[in-house]
């Protein structure tokens, strides 16, 4: 037997522990994530900035993508080469062209759509609008114009609003829109849909109707021809004036010498004479 101290040194084959903590660093999922892309990204932005870092290439850069974008933004398919507007009126038309502003052609990149739709809005007689390119090159321009229906009577002049009592338009003369009812006074254009409802009910008074009056800001007289007025009360009038309609048609009341019928308190009408009837009820007292 060889003795035991002519044996051969074997080398151990496990790592070392600075190895051992090194491979098991290396196998931590952050760490390989770190390798695999954030050592490339950090060199690709490091290359990127040092590129950038010149101002000639970046004028150079900003120059190209420049050029790229209008030479895109040029091309025939997106240019607008007119407005087309649906809807409006000869007059309206031209105010919508003037606040629009475009100069044709244009590219559909230039355009605010929206900007130029607010503006369309803003104009009294519009209603509501939308805007939209066609195929083409055609900006359409869809309005639903506001209708007037009544003439407001003020100290500024004569006024036309729509049903919700939203100012459109001015006219010069009574005369310019006859076939309009007519309504004065101060608040008159926030009870535009209650003056139509009473003009409706004096249908039958038969083309006697001269106006509305709004009075204190609560109630309506209305004017007839003859100087006659039917002073309505503040709640419900369309009511009230149907029942001077039906005494009218009872016993012809407003062909009488009538100024005026008090409707104010429902359950009372008053009647005011003409001066002329006035005196000569006194003189049938006086005779008697």
């Amino acid at each position: 037997m060889r003795p035991l101290t002519n044996r051969p040194n074997r080398i151990d084959p496990a790592p070392s522990r600075m190895a051992y903590r090194l491979q098991r660093w290396m196998l931590t999922p952050g760490i390989r994530a770190g390798l695999r892309i954030g050592l490339p990204l950090g060199l690709l932005i490091i290359g990127v900035g040092t590129f950038l870092a010149d101002p000639a290439r970046r004028a150079n850069l900003v120059q190209t993508y420049a050029d790229i974008r209008a030479s895109i933004e040029a091309r025939p398919e997106f240019m607008v080469n007119l407005m087309a507007v649906d809807g409006a009126s000869e007059q309206l038309v031209n105010d919508i062209r003037n606040v629009a502003a475009i100069s044709f052609p244009i590219s559909s990149f230039d355009l605010d759509i929206e900007q130029i739709r607010s503006r369309v809005v803003a104009l009294d007689p519009v209603k509501q609008a939308n805007l939209r390119i066609r195929p083409g090159g055609i900006l359409q321009v869809d309005v639903i114009e506001r209708q007037p229906v009544v003439v407001w009577r003020t100290n500024e002049g004569l006024s036309l609003l729509d049903d919700s009592g939203v100012l459109i338009g001015t006219v010069a003369e009574r005369a310019a829109r006859s076939d309009l009812p007519l309504i004065a006074g101060v608040g008159a254009d926030d009870q535009v849909a209650e003056a139509l409802a009473l003009v409706a009910a004096a249908q039958p008074l038969k083309g006697r109707l001269r106006g509305l009056v709004r009075i204190g800001q609560r109630r309506w007289d209305m004017v007839l021809d003859r100087d006659q007025r039917i002073m309505l009360p503040s709640e419900k009038p369309v009511r009230a004036l149907e029942r001077v309609i039906a005494l009218d048609h009872a016993q012809d009341m407003l062909e009488r010498d009538v100024t005026a019928v008090d409707m104010r308190l429902t359950a009372r009408p008053t009647l005011r004479m003409t001066q002329a009837a006035v005196e000569h009820w006194w003189q049938i007292r006086k005779i008697n």
